[in-house]
């Protein structure tokens, strides 16, 4: 059973791939029946295959993730961060909270990503 550590370790690992846009590599974090909901309130991607269609379409360069902050308990994460996309001559930002569930074997169960245009800037 994996500790509030160890899900906060996959978070930072999932920040990691998705800024780096390594797609393939973010889905293998995902349970084989997980949900994504990002936004809240968007379409909801079911199972791996679904996933892994969501995250194609990840900026492959030029992306950073920044934790402002993160809190594990139990079996979920919930974290405020900001996703950097450079896009050549400006840079766009993105201000997300989002929650995961992982579970027993420490994938992730479930993301939900709380954002919307208001919480989009150029920077």
């Amino acid at each position: 059973m994996p500790t509030p550590e160890d899900n906060a370790k996959t978070v930072q690992r999932y920040l990691e791939l998705a800024a780096a846009g390594r797609a393939d590599d973010v889905v293998d974090l995902y349970a084989d029946d997980a949900t994504v909901e990002d936004p809240v309130g968007g379409e909801v991607h079911i199972g791996r295959a679904a996933i892994r269609r969501f995250y194609d379409s990840l900026p492959t360069t030029g992306a950073t993730a920044d934790v402002v902050t993160l809190r594990a308990l139990g079996n979920e994460v919930a974290f405020f961060w900001a996703l950097t996309i450079d896009l050549g001559e400006s840079k766009m930002r993105i201000e997300i909270i989002s929650v995961m569930t992982f579970n027993d074997e420490g994938r992730i169960a479930s993301m939900k990503a709380y954002w919307g245009p208001d919480n989009v800037t150029q920077v």
